[in-house]
């Protein structure tokens, strides 16, 4: 299944660490001894809400594009995203002196797809529920010659910079390995770095992806063995929207994440409010995929107590007005 697949290692995550350092943000850990004492677990939430351009994207896409050679560059790249993925492109080409076209769904939170406008990227919106993204992606290359990417060992390599942070500043403070890594997935990027990560750092560790209900593609790819492809789901979590997952990441995923679970919207939101009133941190729906998860296994006595679970925060880019009326 890996013939041909260009994989990421962990010294891929290592020489990302080193492109991103001084430009990424080192986001912070936090915890709660009001949420350790309610699930009777202790909780390292690794805060990526608080990255540059507000989610975990920034890094994959400035160790991609760091990468690509001059004559590529010149050209410019083309990617398509629900959001952070867009807005990471724009601000990481344009720092590194590349022209971006993005291509954006028109449903996508209008914060996103005027946060990638300002960074810098030309945005192409399209109808995701009538149209697939690598079918625009692909019109505009033969018009432009523009680069395509998305999915790419050195963008997993980066987003698996986020993992390395959390399980070292654990590890620093005398709290062991991990024993749980909880991580929501959208297309796999995030948890297929880290999952990598966690194999060097905290060898014991789980690793769990967290799906929405109504958007399970990963676990249905991963319990058949193939990846599935589902109509675009419904969901508050506009960044797990996806109909599939990659070849990469399903390799990686495959062989990495110890199960993938699911959460309804309505636990999403109960996160939402939990993060805003305890923990003060304005998170995405999205973001809460991961604490919503894990409430829900140790729930079902899936987690031991005591275990030590990590959990990535993925991004914070929410649109007020909407964010007032879910928690409301």
């Amino acid at each position: 299944m890996t013939e041909g697949l260009d994989l990421p290692t962990y010294e891929d995550v290592e020489e990302a660490a080193d492109i991103i350092k001084g430009v990424a943000n080192r986001t912070p850990m936090q915890t709660s001894r009001f949420l350790d004492s309610q699930l009777g677990v202790n909780v390292f939430i690794k805060c990526e809400n608080f990255q540059r351009i507000g989610a975990f994207k920034f890094r994959g896409a400035y160790n991609y594009l760091s990468h690509l050679s001059s004559e590529v560059k010149s050209k410019g790249v083309i990617t398509y995203s629900s959001g952070n993925h867009a807005t990471a492109t724009a601000l990481a080409a344009k720092k590194l002196g590349i022209d971006a076209t993005i291509i954006i769904p028109e449903d996508a939170p209008k914060l996103k797809i005027e946060a990638s406008k300002a960074a810098g990227g030309n945005v192409v919106i399209y109808d995701r529920y009538n149209k697939k993204r690598e079918d625009v992606a692909a019109e505009i290359q033969a018009k432009t010659g523009g680069h395509v990417f998305h999915h790419h060992k050195y963008v997993l390599a980066g987003q698996g910079t986020a993992g390395k942070e959390l399980m070292e500043e654990v590890l620093e403070r005398g709290d062991g390995p991990l024993d749980y890594l909880i991580i929501g997935i959208g297309s796999g990027g995030l948890i297929s770095g880290c999952a990598i990560v966690a194999e060097k750092l905290a060898p014991g560790c789980k690793v769990i992806g967290v799906e929405p209900e109504v958007g399970n593609n990963t676990q249905q790819s991963l319990e058949k063995g193939e990846i599935v492809r589902i109509e675009t789901p419904k969901t508050i979590a506009d960044g797990a929207q996806t109909q599939q997952i990659g070849k990469l990441t399903f390799e990686i995923m495959s062989k990495k994440v110890e199960k993938i679970i699911t959460v309804t919207d309505e636990q999403l939101i109960d996160e939402l409010r939990f993060l805003g009133e305890r923990m003060k941190l304005v998170v995405e729906p999205t973001g809460c995929l991961g604490l919503a998860g894990l409430r829900k296994m140790v729930a079902s006595g899936e987690v031991p107590p005591n275990s030590k679970c990590g959990v990535i925060v993925s991004g914070g880019n929410v649109d007020m007005r909407k964010y007032f009326e879910l928690i409301g």
